[in-house]
């Protein structure tokens, strides 16, 4: 017990720690760069609500577009699916921040379904400009490409349809499912079987053809699939049109649910009979399945993890969304449209980077039946910062980080906010605060100290992602994704056993690949970079003729890139050690200035599967490729790739073949990182492998020789 003498010393020293933390902080104020002052860095801010509104009313107030609803319970109709900020060229904002040019108009991104026309069509639009909107004019998600009707993402009007249209058509199998799992779809148990879905929605351009799985909900909190699985053909506006094509159940193909049930009636049908069930008090597993509002989608998986704090006084400040800490500087935002993305990097007062963004995400699934086959899931499709969760103090993140909100206009009528989605925070170099993993990848510049933590956690399907941006006093930058969740499971069948590994009675996990795409637009002291390699290699280093036996030892290779097709390095070959990205011009820091890029990934020399062939995955097939920067390149996915993977609007191989110079050039390094998993028993409720995580790090580098 502390005596009244050393209580009031302690707390003398905790009101000491405060009032030099603030004096820090004002200090800091005092000395930043002028182009962080007058409002500049607001080039970079998301849509507010009021502008959001703004831009919808004016969409609304023009009657030839005829807009609708997004909830009106058809897809014959013209409705506004997705409005976010536009970022303007990147030509204009430097002007606008280096040489103080004029304020780069505002403008949004809106995306409009136009249902209601003979030939319906997916339309983006820019819209400006903001906060008084005069004009809108057509814009492409491509360079030159329009996305089809059939590749559109799915809306919650169309889930609302297909929940509908199947609930209708298993009628005919009431008593097949009473009989094999105890339960069915017309019974008041609340969600005891529920339809999941697979994508690509198809096996072809402009069709629109899903499959389905009827799965059951488990005490174990997960889904056992019950070997039913409906194919329906959904691509009419018309929902009259629809219609079940297809049955499959144990192994065997059926033409419609009434010769499944006309069959089983006469003991044609090999079944397996399914008892184990969710008790009437157990909380429901927290899976998307066909939720009709975005309210009601589940809490985070990341619920369950324990309660942690980091007690520390921050060394960091926010300005609407920029950030300042330390000797770091930069903005950041939430897109609806692909996922956390960083502007405007400084360390020590130079640009390090002008954007460090996620692009996509794609989770590959193996197998024999359609379930492990078809299974591609391309996470920008699903508008995967939509499902962001409500992050929790001391769960996801300590309580004594700062949780931010972001405001967005995705498949619904008005600005939707999601407060608590992403959350800064300062903690221990050496420490990962996520209860489920240890931090299995370290830069190997020294990060004792501290860092800084940017987080947001997305729900995508039945995986949690957690994106993580990692700051170091020493200069070093680290970006990581690690993934977490409910596996993917299909029923028993023989051939799996090549695909899958034995989580529960009939119940498969299916191997799978996560693979993640970041876009680095490095501006290493400037717009103008070179990238060079270095190779560790073992070569002769003995000068001595009375040698008689060579001498080895390693020296290093260096290389000089020229053109975009070398700078396109294909999986299935070694990476050189050393990738560095060098500004040859003088700047106040010195003569030379290098960022050196470290891939951290599990698959860098494993060739993976023919789907890289599709175009709309293109960028799977290089861990890294080095391009001149294009305003028309800004991503490497859209929301139409999903479905749509074999001709949509933004194909990254495109990028590269026009070869372009990159000698002295604007460069942005693409990067592809990822991991495979093999599910076990003990995955079946939540999967949280140490070894789940992948990214890079950017690190500040002086090679002598150079």
């Amino acid at each position: 017990v502390l005596c009244p003498r050393a209580m009031g010393m302690a707390q003398k020293s905790q009101t000491l720690g405060w009032v030099t933390s603030i004096l820090l902080l004002q200090m800091a104020i005092a000395e930043r760069p002028r182009w962080t002052l007058n409002g500049k860095p607001r080039v970079f801010l998301d849509l507010s609500a009021y502008e959001i509104k703004i831009v919808k009313d004016f969409l609304m107030d023009k009657k030839e577009l005829q807009l609708q609803s997004s909830e009106t319970p058809t897809l014959g109709k013209n409705s506004v699916y997705l409005i976010e900020m536009l970022l303007p060229d990147k030509e204009d904002v430097l002007e606008f921040l280096d040489k103080g040019k004029r304020f780069p108009v505002r403008e949004a991104r809106v995306v409009i379904f136009f249902g209601a026309q003979e030939h319906p069509k997916v339309t983006e639009f820019a819209v400006g400009p903001l906060p008084t909107p005069i004009y809108m004019r057509e814009i492409s998600p491509g360079p030159g490409h329009n996305p089809s009707w059939a590749s559109r993402p799915i809306s919650k009007a169309e889930y609302r349809l297909i929940h509908s249209i199947l609930i209708e058509a298993m009628k005919p199998l009431h008593q097949f499912l009473l009989d094999t799992t105890d339960y069915s779809l017309e019974d008041n148990v609340k969600d005891a079987l529920t339809f999941t879905f697979m994508a690509p929605h198809g096996t072809k351009s402009d069709q629109r053809r899903s499959w389905f799985m009827l799965q059951r909900f488990m005490a174990s909190h997960s889904l056992q699939p019950i070997g039913l699985e409906i194919l329906l053909d959904h691509g009419s506006t018309d929902v009259q049109h629809w219609k079940v094509e297809q049955l499959w159940y144990n192994g065997k193909a059926y033409d419609s649910p009434e010769d499944l049930a006309q069959k089983y009636a006469r003991g044609e049908v090999s079944i397996t009979v399914l008892m184990e069930s969710v008790a009437e008090d157990t909380e429901q597993p927290p899976v998307f399945s066909f939720s009709s509002d975005a309210e009601e989608l589940p809490t985070s998986i990341s619920m369950a993890r324990p309660r942690v704090s980091v007690s520390h006084v921050p060394a960091y400040t926010i300005e609407d969304n920029m950030v300042f800490y330390r000797d770091w500087i930069f903005s950041f935002r939430l897109r609806p449209s692909s996922g956390l993305q960083l502007l405007n990097v400084h360390f020590q007062g130079v640009r390090i980077a002008y954007e460090v963004s996620v692009q996509e995400a794609v989770a590959h699934f193996g197998g024999h039946i359609s379930a492990g086959t078809q299974t591609k899931y391309m996470d920008v499709g699903w508008g995967p910062d939509c499902a962001t969760h409500q992050l929790v103090p001391g769960t996801d993140c300590p309580d004594t980080a700062t949780f931010l909100e972001v405001i967005h206009h995705y498949d619904t009528d008005k600005p939707v906010s999601y407060p608590q989605a992403l959350c800064l925070f300062e903690m221990p170099a050496g420490h990962h605060f996520n209860s489920n993993f240890r931090e299995d990848f370290n830069s190997s510049a020294g990060t004792n100290g501290r860092k800084l933590v940017l987080r947001t956690i997305s729900t995508v399907h039945h995986y949690d992602y957690i994106w993580d941006f990692m700051f170091y006093p020493n200069g070093v930058m680290k970006a990581k994704m690690h993934a977490t969740g409910l596996i993917h499971a299909t029923f028993y069948q023989p051939k799996e056993m090549r695909y899958v590994s034995q989580s529960q009675t009939h119940l498969f996990s299916n191997i799978h690949t996560h693979l993640v795409h970041y876009r680095i637009d490095l501006d290493v002291a400037g717009t103008k970079n070179s990238f060079q390699t270095l190779q560790i290699i073992w070569e002769n280093i003995n000068n001595s003729k009375k040698q008689r036996h060579p001498v080895l030892g390693n020296t290093l290779k260096k290389t000089y890139y020229s053109q975009e097709h070398q700078a396109a390095f294909h999986f299935g070959k070694p990476l050189p050690n050393y990738l560095i990205f060098s500004n040859l011009h003088t700047s106040h820091l010195g003569p030379r200035s290098r960022y050196h890029l470290q891939i951290h990934s599990k698959i860098h020399q494993v060739q993976l599967p023919g789907y890289q062939k599709k175009r709309g995955v293109s960028w799977t097939r290089y861990p890294l490729a080095v391009t001149e920067y294009q305003d028309d390149e800004k991503c490497s996915s859209s929301i139409y790739t999903q479905n749509n993977p074999w001709n949509p609007p933004v194909v990254f191989e495109d990028f590269i073949q026009n070869d372009t110079n990159i000698e002295d050039k604007d460069l942005v390094a693409w990067v592809t990182v990822g991991f495979r998993n093999i599910p076990r028993s003990e995955d079946s409720a939540n999967m949280t492998t140490p070894k789940s995580s992948a990214g890079f790090v950017l690190q500040p580098i002086n090679l002598p020789g150079f």
